[in-house]
């Protein structure tokens, strides 16, 4: 339509940078560079990325952000399906689900990535901050994970691993490492969450056996917010106050770490079936083997024994929970011999709950537990990650 003279043609409707984000997700070709400029950009709806080889980009952790505060659609924040994904540099706030989760992908870079509910704990929260599942060669490197109803820092049913340089704080699992092989968790701060790290094998999923993780020189410490995971999901079970968790996994190595003030217990170590919970995966095998601790640093803690079975032992005892528990139950016909050790000379308080059933037959003696077993290997991840 022609204008009347004088009249000028309405300006084109102005498009909005979550316009312009789709679009470019959309439209992406293999080694495209997505750049999030600085600034805080409101998205509404969830993001999605299925083309290999693309990087995501900010200008910083805090600088440059994709709030989700008035999400109206879509169950994740960000969800990536593509091999060789980099994301850098930016964070995700306030998602209705999880913030950034990746599946099925193999070489992933999340480096200085930070994912918050800024409300602070509530089990309206998303479940996961940053969370790879079903992947292979994954780094997760300086990022930040605060306020997940469930984990902040999750890698599922994956394996080769490092999560490195990071830090967990007001979730309910701060870094949780679940049915995954080989991973490498270290030089990381877990503070202020329900359990600090946990490392879990879990039944009726389609990858289980995890074993083969090392978790050291992290500080983990003051993990004693009120659990607030919504009804039904595992880590509801995970009681406040707890350092590190080692369930149903075999070949852990856990050395170097600062453990302080985790009010229930510094470390434990349990079956699945401690307490008398039950299974119905004939597949499943829910008992932690091979379990090494050495040279971790303990200060504190163990002044309010939360889990159930710690609990009852306090009452009647008075005592604070020692630096490591171990639940005691063993496969039949299992050797203690080499289940769980603490080194050659462990420096260290220590109590077997031999099952649980009755909190006077708990047993403390280091003996059978002052043996080594053979370092696990360094992760590495074929270059993946090198600056």
């Amino acid at each position: 339509m022609l204008a009347a003279c004088g009249e000028s043609e309405p300006p084109a409707p102005e498009i909005s940078y979550e316009e312009t984000l789709q679009t470019q997700l959309i439209q992406a070709q293999p080694g495209d560079v997505i750049e999030i400029p600085a600034g805080v950009h409101e998205i509404t709806r969830s993001l999605s990325l299925t083309v290999p080889n693309v990087t995501i980009r900010g200008a910083g952790i805090n600088e440059s952000v994709l709030s989700f505060r008035n999400q109206q659609q879509g169950a994740e924040g960000l969800l990536v399906t593509a091999d060789d994904f980099v994301i850098q540099d930016l964070a995700i706030e306030d998602t209705i689900g999880d913030a950034l989760k990746i599946n099925e992908s193999n070489n992933v870079t999340i480096r200085r990535v930070r994912t918050e509910w800024t409300n602070g704990p509530d089990p309206e929260n998303g479940a996961y901050g940053i969370y790879p599942v079903q992947s292979r060669n994954v780094l997760i490197d300086e990022s930040v994970a605060i306020g997940a109803a469930d984990a902040g820092i999750y890698v599922g049913q994956s394996s080769r691993i490092i999560v490195r340089n990071s830090r967990a704080e007001y979730n309910v699992a701060g870094i949780e490492i679940e049915n995954s092989t080989f991973a490498d968790v270290y030089d990381n701060v877990a503070r202020n969450n329900t359990g600090g790290i946990l490392v879990f094998d879990l039944p009726n999923l389609e990858v289980q056996g995890g074993q083969s993780t090392r978790v050291y020189n992290n500080s983990i410490y003051e993990n004693n917010t009120q659990n607030f995971a919504p009804p039904g999901a595992i880590v509801g079970n995970v009681p406040a106050g707890t350092g590190l968790i080692i369930l149903a996994n075999d070949n852990i190595e856990a050395f170097g770490n600062d453990f302080s003030d985790n009010d229930n217990v510094h470390v434990m170590i349990y079956s699945f079936t401690l307490g008398g919970r039950s299974y119905d995966d004939p597949n499943y095998d829910p008992y932690p083997e091979q379990i090494y601790l050495y040279d971790n640093s303990y200060e504190g803690g163990g002044t309010v024994p939360a889990h159930p079975l710690l609990a009852e032992w306090h009452a009647q005892t008075g005592e604070n929970s020692p630096d490591i528990v171990w639940g005691g139950l063993m496969k039949e016909g299992a050797s203690i011999e080499n289940l769980v050790c603490l080194g050659d000379n462990p420096d260290v308080t220590f109590m077997n709950l031999n099952g649980g059933s009755d909190p006077a037959q708990v047993s403390t003696d280091l003996a059978p537990h002052t043996c080594t077993l053979p370092s696990l290997p360094e992760v590495t991840l074929g270059g993946l990650g090198d600056d």
